[in-house]
Formats: C-alpha cells, structure tokens, sequence
C-alpha cells in the first residue's frame, strides 16, 4: 500500500519553489545546509536537487517516452476477481483490501496467484487501481437502459388536467387504488380500487389482489357491471397500475368515446374528491393495517357479500363485521 507519509511530486516541485529563492540568494554555507534540509525533507539525492533548483522552471514536461507496464495481465485478472468479490467498492477501499482478500481467495481455492503477484497487489497505488476499474466498467456488458422518455411514453400521451368542482355531466370519474400493505410494501397484497363521480358523488369500490394487468382490469370490469350509468372520462393519478399500455387499451375497447386524464406529478389535490374518500370510506373500514394473505381476502368477500356493502373487512371489531352480525342475527 501507498505509504502516506512520502511527498508527491507535485508536493515535491511546491516545496522546491518555496526554497528556491532562498538558495538563490544565502551564502555557500547558507546553500549546504538547505540542501542538507531539502534532502532530508524530499528524500531526493543532493545531485537531483541541484539539477532541479538551476533549471529555467520547475513545471513538469510531459513524457516523450512510454512508461514501460509494471502491473501484468494476471495482476489485473486478480484485481477484477477480487473487485467482484467484494461486490465493486471503489478504488479507496479496494485497494487496502487486495492483499487480505486474495490471500482468502487462495485459501478457499478460488484464485491461484504467484508471490511477485500478490507483491504487486500489496503496493499498487490507488491511482492504478482506479484506472483499471474505468477499464473493467467499460468493458463489462450491461443490459440495455432506457431513459426517462421511453419510462414515461404512456403517462405522456395522456393530458395533464383537473376536472372542475363544479361539473354537472355524470360520468367523469376520479379513480384510485389504496394500498393495504402495511408498514412494508412487499409481496401480494390486497388494494382498494376506488371510483368517484365528481357530478353525483357516486362511489363503487372493489378489492384486488396485486396490481397485475389481470387483477386492475378484473376489478374495472366489476366497477363497470354496477354502474347505473356509463363512463365518459376515467382521471388518475401517474401511477404505473392505471398509464400501461394494457389498461389505456382496455378502457380503449370497453368504452367508446372514453376521455383518459391524469394528474400533476405529486398533486394529490388534482384528485380531491377520490383522495377525500379514501380516508372515510377506505380507511376509516380497513384502517392502516397490511392484508396480504388470501384467507383474509376470501372472509372479507363472504362479509361483503352477507352485508351487500362494496366496502371489504374480516376485522371483527369494524363497522361492516358489526353490520353483518347485526343482519344475521
């Protein structure tokens, strides 16, 4: 490893043209002992010092030569192994850790390296290092990756707008879906679509199972078999459940004439009156707890079908169970 406490040559070149005008200007004693302290602060040879201190500058000139390769190919193969191993830290903390790391690998039987090899891997600067990352990075195949346009071409084919407070067509629905995962969101669990006509104030609700392309459309076709009149525009928010191309086709062939809108980005306001409900015909039932097994799902369907509410529970303690216990009674 790269020992710390020796100069770089930029340090080198920045001390010498701090001394310079001063050995310039002292005597010949004053001179000796500067050269004795340069010496002994650089770690250069007395002769080197001279040289350097009566050139014209002190800049670096670039080389006309190559520099012969120190570091040979199985050095590299090791540190690639060793840099996947250690699943691609960079070069600061790669470095320090090629030594121990082949020594496991050898140990293990997983790398078979040579004593000027891991001499090499025990003094290699950072800089080395880095240099063959840039290489090994480029050289890697990645998947191919589509930028934000081609992530965003559904939600960009449909118009941005709000449908106003006070529009008197029935039809024009906000919809939204409530998730029921609980504190984490992993897995299959069940969600509440949610549909509200801003005209009437109708609201139809029905529980799915994932958000699939098959369990949102299921859910839709439900919501469309119970309403008592047609749909002329369906407003979401940007999620990807409601702006794929399997759903915007799906309501292209239900329903003729259909208008497709979204909201803003982060505006939860441009969906008011399906957000309003959420919290008091949604959660105010099921509350903020995670449904995620299908027994649950499967009571939480015979309650809805006893009660005839479109609200889903298998909770005994909330409104819809007491409701059901009420009527079977």
């Amino acid at each position: 490893m790269q020992d710390d406490t020796q100069m770089t040559l930029t340090e080198r070149r920045k001390y010498l043209g701090r001394m310079c005008p001063r050995y310039v200007r002292a005597a010949r004693a004053e001179q000796t002992r500067l050269l004795d302290e340069m010496e002994a602060v650089t770690g250069l040879h007395r002769k080197s010092l001279l040289r350097l201190l009566h050139a014209p500058s002190l800049a670096r000139r670039l080389r006309t030569t190559p520099r012969a390769k120190t570091y040979g190919v199985q050095v590299e193969d090791a540190i690639r192994l060793i840099w996947e191993s250690l699943d691609y830290i960079c070069a600061e903390r790669l470095t320090p850790a090629l030594g121990p790391t082949a020594a496991m690998l050898i140990q293990h039987g997983e790398l078979t390296l040579s004593a000027p090899v891991l001499a090499h891997l025990a003094t290699i600067s950072i800089a080395s290092v880095q240099r063959r990352l840039t290489r090994f990075t480029q050289d890697t195949p990645r998947l191919p990756r589509h930028g934000p346009e081609h992530a965003n071409r559904v939600a960009r084919s449909i118009p941005v707008r709000t449908i106003a407070w006070n529009e008197s067509e029935p039809g024009h629905f906000e919809v939204d879906l409530v998730h029921h995962g609980g504190a984490l969101a992993a897995g299959d669990y069940i969600h509440t679509l949610q549909m509200i006509d801003v005209a009437t104030g109708w609201s139809e609700r029905v529980a799915v199972l994932g958000r699939s392309q098959r369990a949102m459309e299921g859910g839709c076709r439900r919501i469309l078999e119970r309403l008592p009149f047609p749909i002329r525009e369906v407003h979401s928010d940007n999620g990807s459940e409601f702006l794929n191309d399997h759903l915007v086709r799906f309501w292209g062939t239900e329903i003729t004439g259909l208008t497709l809108s979204r909201s803003r980005p982060y505006q939860k306001n441009d969906n008011r009156f399906v957000e309003q409900k959420n919290a008091t015909l949604v959660r105010a039932y099921l509350g903020q707890g995670g449904w995620t097994r299908r027994p649950r799902l499967l009571s939480s369907m015979r309650c809805m079908t006893r009660c005839g509410s479109t609200i889903t529970c298998s909770s005994r303690s909330c409104a819809c169970a007491k409701k059901c216990a009420t009527r079977s009674a």
